[in-house]
Parts: structure tokens; sequence; C-alpha cells
């Protein structure tokens, strides 16, 4: 596998590698000596976090790939920082997300400020018994150096830097690629290729695509500053501070001493000369005070889109994250939402190239993911409207709110300083079965299944990691199941799409020993409680963590008829 520059994961108290100064080195492949283009089942442009995490998750799972990046180093700058517990959870199935969390810095609190003065407080996770926080900040060169660092163990995957897509013909069969590199051009083909080459996408130029939607007339300045302060690992987010009248900013820590500030600077602004440090200090000063030592890291003028391309997949050739759709900073859904675009479609293309499922399996990564980015799209575009009102009445709207908000419950509902990332609820996607029991909570056919504390083989785990790579049987039970059940589930579990079977019985009961099953305890009960599970509740889950049916008992025909349509053989 080429890579050029050796990362390894550091021993215990020897420092991170720095890579923000790592490069990696440009290698001839034996490809471009080839006769004729050599065909791969899988090409993925882009080296970024959502391309990464695509490339993982399908090698780990089998499934040969190559990854090409035009440049040679890692993301410059912090750029997106804040990652959610749902991109954890991925993180974690794919082998490197506790390295991301001891790392990051862990947060699930924020504050909002009107002016001086404090308007409210908000939890993103105010219930206990979840693996992962609501939310870490953690620099983007870490979270693509810990996959990259990931990506190496795996002799399916391939990366070639300083490989840049200049040419593209796409066919019904596979793709033809041109590619530039140090030494000349190559071709290549691909069975399949993903596009994750981020906002100015190549992928989607060459085949004059486009990516359609609203552009904000507003700019923000991102200082990334070094300093020790005494903040606590929180959100903060200002309204017309006085530090900085008629406009917000924006506060987080990330790991190594770095804070992240966001300020608003108007359409107006000129952004060659609000980077220039004589302009950036004096805003920092006016936040911090003028004793507050600091010194200044990363800095960054922007203005932004909410925008999509009409579909993500054209024929041989899937768009995901920044490629695929474009979102305001506000609500961390730009990196959050292409990570679950990857693992979306990963599980998806790996079956279609097995030959378990029709390529029209593709087809629900396409509709699942333009209804997710909608989403996405329609909660930027609202916060980002509150943020930047349009006119007086908007901003007086918007002021009185804030006003109401530190008093009544009502008005913080309103308040949006960025709607924060949370996984979309797939409920009109065509992989579920809609429910024929009835059932409480929020675990409806779409929803991100919930996790929880368990036991597993005699020690402490979590069920979301205890759920594997494909389609998991999750099964309720007071009672050791009967062997003719049991027998019928196991034929489900060798078939051409298997099933994984988890047997979660209640705390305090006698251990079971279930041939062809992992069993697990519910450690405190939550996961019966967030399942609205009773005896022989029964859910079909999704390689990707979706819940695709749920019963209130055990029916084989159904069963074998659910995970059909799951897997786009219906």
């Amino acid at each position: 596998m080429s890579q050029g520059a050796e990362l390894s994961s550091p021993a215990a108290g020897k420092a991170e590698p720095d890579f923000q100064r790592m490069t990696f080195a440009y290698r001839r492949s034996t490809d471009q000596d080839a006769a004729q283009p050599v065909r791969h089942p899988v090409i993925i442009i882009g080296a970024g976090p959502v391309g990464l995490t695509a490339a993982i998750d399908l090698a780990q799972s089998g499934t040969p790939v190559l990854l090409l990046d035009d440049d040679d180093r890692l993301a410059g700058g912090s750029r997106a920082i804040c990652f959610a517990k749902r991109s954890l959870e991925i993180f974690d199935r794919l082998g490197c997300g506790q390295r991301m969390v001891e790392k990051g810095v862990v947060w699930n609190l924020g504050k909002v400020f009107f002016r001086e003065d404090p308007v409210y407080n908000f939890d993103l996770l105010p219930e206990n018994g979840h693996g992962r926080p609501a939310f870490i900040n953690l620099q983007q060169y870490y979270v693509e150096g810990y996959l990259l660092e990931r990506a190496r163990e795996l002799p399916l995957l391939e990366i070639r830097w300083k490989n840049r897509l200049v040419g593209l013909e796409a066919a019904t069969d596979g793709v033809r690629l041109t590619v530039e590199t140090p030494e000349g051009t190559y071709g290549l083909q691909a069975d399949w290729l993903i596009a994750a080459d981020g906002g100015r996408s190549a992928t989607r130029r060459l085949m004059g695509l486009e990516s359609k939607g609203q552009v904000f007339r507003d700019r923000f300045l991102i200082a990334d500053i070094r300093m020790e302060a005494e903040f606590p690992a929180e959100r903060w987010f200002w309204f017309d501070p006085p530090f900085h009248p008629n406009q917000s900013v924006l506060l987080h820590r990330q790991p190594d001493n770095i804070w992240r500030i966001d300020f608003q600077l108007g359409w107006d602004a000129d952004p060659e000369a609000e980077r220039l440090p004589e302009r950036v200090m004096p805003r920092i000063r006016a936040l911090l005070g003028e004793d507050r030592p600091f010194t200044l890291e990363w800095v960054s003028v922007y203005s932004f889109v909410c925008r999509r391309m009409d579909r993500f997949r054209h024929g041989r050739v899937l768009f995901v994250g920044d490629a695929a759709h474009g979102v305001s900073p506000f609500g961390a859904r730009g990196a959050n939402s292409g990570v679950q675009d990857a693992e979306n479609l990963a599980w998806k293309l790996r079956l279609v190239l097995a030959g378990s499922a029709p390529d029209s399996l593709l087809d629900s990564y396409d509709s699942e993911r333009v209804f997710a980015a909608d989403e996405n799209i329609r909660h930027s575009t609202r916060s980002t409207d509150f943020i930047t009102p349009k006119n007086e009445a908007s901003r007086d709207f918007r002021d009185a709110t804030l006003d109401l908000a530190r008093d009544c419950a009502f008005a913080r509902q309103l308040v949006n300083s960025g709607r924060l990332s949370v996984p979309t609820v797939l409920s009109a996607s065509p992989l579920n079965t809609p429910d024929e029991d009835p059932f409480a909570g929020t675990l409806q056919p779409g929803a991100v299944a919930a996790d929880a504390p368990v036991v597993e083989e005699g020690g402490p785990a979590w069920l979301l990691r205890s759920l594997g790579e494909g389609f998991t049987g999750m099964w309720f039970a007071d009672v050791r199941p009967d062997e003719a059940t049991l027998q019928s589930l196991g034929t489900l579990a060798t078939g051409a799409v298997p099933l994984r079977l988890v047997l979660v019985r209640k705390a305090g009961m006698p251990a079971w020993t279930v041939p062809g099953f992992t069993v697990l305890e519910d450690r405190e009960g939550l996961a019966w409680m967030r399942y609205d599970a009773r005896p022989g509740t029964f859910y079909l889950v999704r390689p990707d963590q979706h819940v695709c049916a749920r019963w209130r008992s055990i029916d084989i025909d159904r069963l074998r008829a659910a995970l059909t349509r799951a897997s786009g053989n219906a």
C-alpha cells in the first residue's frame, strides 16, 4: 500500500504525530505501466474524512479499494471540528472511535448569550447510559490522521497521493478515468466510482453536473488561537455582544489548548483584509481582554451556501459528502452528514459487489441521503436566517425572542444558534417494513438504533458495538427461547444476506448459552426501556444501525420478507 510517510499510534506518554506537517510522497504504481487501464472494483476520489470513512468501511469487510487524492498532505488548519455522537459510533465500528474520543474535547453543554447576559443553557445528552458523548471537538487533521492510520492497517486499501482526476467517461458497466501524476497521465477503470472530492468536486465538474441552492450574503471569520484558559468545555454563542456589536460570535475549545472563535463580519467585509493579523488581533482582544496572552494559529474567512445536487447517484458514479451537498457550518452538519453518507453507501455497495443484492439497492442510497441532505439544508437555512437577520423586522423578532428566552421556556425553542447535528430518521425509506404492532418511543423504522450499557461474555460492553457489520436481528427475551424457533432463525443466519443474531436478556437473569446467538445482558435495564421491549420483541437492524423492522413477537416469514426488502431483493 502506497502511503509515503510513517504513521503510527503513539505509545503512552509520547507525543501525537504532527499531522499538519506530514507529507505523503508520490509513488509510481504498476498500473501506470500497464498496456491497458487496470480495472478496480471501487475507486474513491478524495482522502478527506468522508472518502477515508468509505474506503475503510469497504476494505475492512473484504472489498478492495483504491483511494486517489490530488494532494500530498492532510487538512490544513482545523476546519471541521465538531464530531457528533453518531459519527463517533461509526468511527467505533471502523476501529478508531476510542482514539478520537481520548484526544478530543468532550462536550454536551452549551450557553447562549444576548449582548452581555446569559439567556439559557442546554444539554445535548441529558440522560446517562450512552457509550459516546453528544459531541467531541477535534481538529479535522486529527480525524483524518487517525482514519489514515486505520487505513494503513488494511491490506485491501491502497492510497495514491498526487493522483489528480482529470478525465472521466462513464458507461453502463463502469467508469474510465484519466489520472494526472507528477510523471504524466495514465488510465484506470472502475466498476464503481465514489466522488468524495469536496465542494469543488472535480468529478462533478468533469461530468457536467451542478449543485444548486441558496447563497447567503454574509461573511464569517474563523480564528484558531492557542491559549491557556479556564473556560469550560462548552459551546458559547453570543448574539450582539458588546465586544462585537450587531454581529454574532461562537467560541469552542479544541485539544492542545487551541480555541476556535467565529466572528460574523457582514457581507461587505473584505475577505482579504479581514485575514490580516492587524484586523484579527483586535477582535480577539476585545473578546478575551487585553491582558490574556494567546498566539494566532490559523485564520480563514468564509461565506457559505446551502445546496445539493439533484441526485447523488449517476449510474456507476456515486457522490458523497460536500461533493453531493453543502450546508452552513452552524449545527456541525457538514462532515457529520458526509460520514453518514459514506456509511449508508458502503454496506449497499458491498452487497451489490458480492452479488447479494441488485444494483437498484444503490437507488436507496440516493433517496435516503437526498432526504437527509434536505433536512440538513432546512435546519442550516433556518439557523442562518436567525443568526443573520435579513431585515429590521427579522432582527426585531430575533431580539424579542432572545429577551423572552431568559424567563420563558417556549421562547427558548425559537432561539436558533445552530440546531446541532443528529442523524436523520429515514422514515420514508423503501427498505423499511412498516410497523404492524404498537410501539412507544422514537425507534421507528428508519431511526438509528439506540445505545445502552450491556454485559457481553461476562464483561461490560455497549449495545451498538455488539451489533457487527451486517444485518442484525435483536431479540429481547426473559426466558431461554425454544429450540424450534432457534433453528428457524438459524436458517436466516447463513442465507445469501446473513443475519447476525443477538439476544438481549434482562439484568439479573441466569446466564444462557444460545447456539448461533451473541447473548447480551441489559446491564441497567436501559436497552429494554429504550426499545420499548416486552418479552419476545424483535428488531431488525441494518448494517448502518438503522432500524428497518420490529415486531412484538418473532415470525420467521415476516422476518424473511423484511430482510429481503431491506437488502433490496424484494
